[in-house]
């Protein structure tokens, strides 16, 4: 039998916590941190090791899961005199698991190869919300040296359905950017449809009765048109974290106009300033009807 790999947690936002939690579930010694240390408590609880900094928290780890808020924050975290390149053994695998665009992406690439050439990097956003990330449903998708990094391998199974390698270091991040646009679209034109229809005298229900069974019937949409009538809009991902992966995907987009993406952003961004950004972002359906009722 294979040994289990040690994994240390690095920021225990809903996906990082689900990722420990499940690990923990699966039998594997996870090591925790998180700069408010209280998030962990639970996890503590239940067997995890925490740590009072980063570089504490890796020692020991062969697996290092990185799943911080954004780039400025993933940089320094791992760069960091007490950070995770700091304390992290020969050898080990530094998966990096947030959605912080491609720049962040380049840099930290570059970043471990001049400070820690031993170590090896994937990067590994997740496609995914903290329901699925709770209940092990979410796809990983990975790039970077996948031989070299076999340990992760077993980790990825604990916390995920299934895992797409796209090739070397950054491509994944890149094809994050893609899904999170897709996304943001349909998320966009379901809650626009919906005013639409009732403004035409049809319930959610009914829209969704003639959707149901049909291609256009994607239960990521059945799941934020159920918010849309419980008014219940507890943040699988939050608004403002959303918005910022529009504008992630704005700045990488070089020659290619996205025209709509850009008008979402904007409205997005409108939604956040009028104190709707903690809130799921299907509550971009309240924003806009209030919106129209003004």
């Amino acid at each position: 039998m294979i040994q289990q790999p040690t994994v240390a947690v690095i920021g225990l936002g809903a996906m990082g916590h689900a990722f420990a939690a499940n690990l923990l579930t699966k039998g594997f010694t996870t090591h925790v941190w998180n700069r408010t240390a209280s998030r962990g408590d639970d996890l503590v609880a239940a067997g995890a090791i925490a740590g009072s900094n980063p570089r504490e928290t890796v020692a020991g780890a062969d697996v290092v899961i990185a799943m911080l808020a954004d780039g400025a924050t993933t940089l320094e975290v791992i760069s960091a005199e007490d950070g995770i390149l700091a304390g992290l053994k020969p050898g080990g695998i530094l998966v990096q698991m947030g959605t912080i665009g491609v720049d962040a992406t380049d840099a930290l690439i570059a970043l471990v190869k001049k400070q820690r050439p031993d170590v090896v990097l994937i990067d590994a956003p997740v496609s995914g919300t903290k329901g699925p990330a709770e209940q092990a449903q979410i796809v990983v998708l990975a790039s970077g040296d996948r031989q070299a990094a076999a340990a992760v391998e077993p980790v990825f199974a604990a916390i995920s359905k299934g895992v797409k390698w796209l090739g070397e270091a950054g491509r994944a991040s890149k094809m994050k950017l893609v899904v999170n646009a897709w996304l943001i679209a349909m998320m966009q034109g379901i809650a626009e449809s919906t005013q639409l229809a009732q403004e035409l005298g049809f319930s959610i229900d009914e829209l969704w009765d003639v959707l149901e069974g049909g291609p256009l019937a994607a239960p990521y949409i059945k799941g934020k048109m159920a918010m849309f009538k419980s008014n219940d809009y507890q943040p699988q991902m939050q608004l403002n974290w959303a918005l910022k992966d529009i504008n992630l995907a704005l700045d990488a987009s070089g020659a290619c106009r996205l025209p709509v993406m850009t008008r979402i952003s904007e409205t997005w961004q409108q939604a956040v300033n009028a104190g709707y950004g903690d809130s799921d972002l299907a509550v971009v359906y309240r924003y806009l009807g209030n919106s129209n009722k003004q």
